[in-house]
């Protein structure tokens, strides 16, 4: 039987009930969330490092409206959800993910309710939404640092030939 990214990719309510099961045991749920358009090295270090933090990491996923709403440009996302979902699921790092809709992650991260909450660099931890939620329940708010040079917006500009 062959490996299925897609299976990776479940409801806000089955991500929330997995979450219960890890922690049940004595384990530590990490949650992240983003675009992830144009799925990159620094993207896959940055989930690699935020997987260590914990033993499940469930990764919010910007729907399309949703990345259309956060003012990236006119034409982003360039890759439709369902593919940006598939591909980020095939990582090992990512045990699952979970399409969001909302312009942020904040009742996921009510319902998930994880040890851990982490973002990029470009997160101070003060801005991170749901930082609140998490260290009222005594979990932590971390801000890994980003992958100098390496983003989607660089990738842009060098397929369009502006860098």
């Amino acid at each position: 039987m062959g490996f299925d990214a897609a299976s990776k990719v479940v409801k806000l309510e089955e991500a929330a009930e997995r979450a219960r099961r890890v922690r049940a045991r004595g384990g530590k749920v990490v949650f992240t969330n983003g675009c992830f358009d144009i799925l990159h090295a620094g993207h896959v270090r940055y989930l690699g490092q935020a997987r260590e933090l914990g033993d499940f990491l469930i990764l919010g996923l910007n729907s399309d409206d949703s990345v259309r709403s956060l003012d990236k440009s006119p034409e982003r996302p360039l890759v439709p959800e369902a593919q940006r979902a598939e591909v980020v699921a095939g990582l090992a790092a990512v045990d699952l993910v979970v399409i969001f809709h909302e312009s942020t992650p904040a009742r996921l991260i009510q319902a998930i309710d994880p040890d851990i909450l982490v973002k990029g660099g470009d997160w101070p931890v003060e801005r991170i939404v749901g930082a609140e939620h998490v260290q009222g329940r005594g979990g932590r708010v971390l801000s890994i640092p980003l992958v100098e040079g390496l983003s989607t917006t660089n990738l842009l500009e060098r397929i369009r030939g502006r860098a």
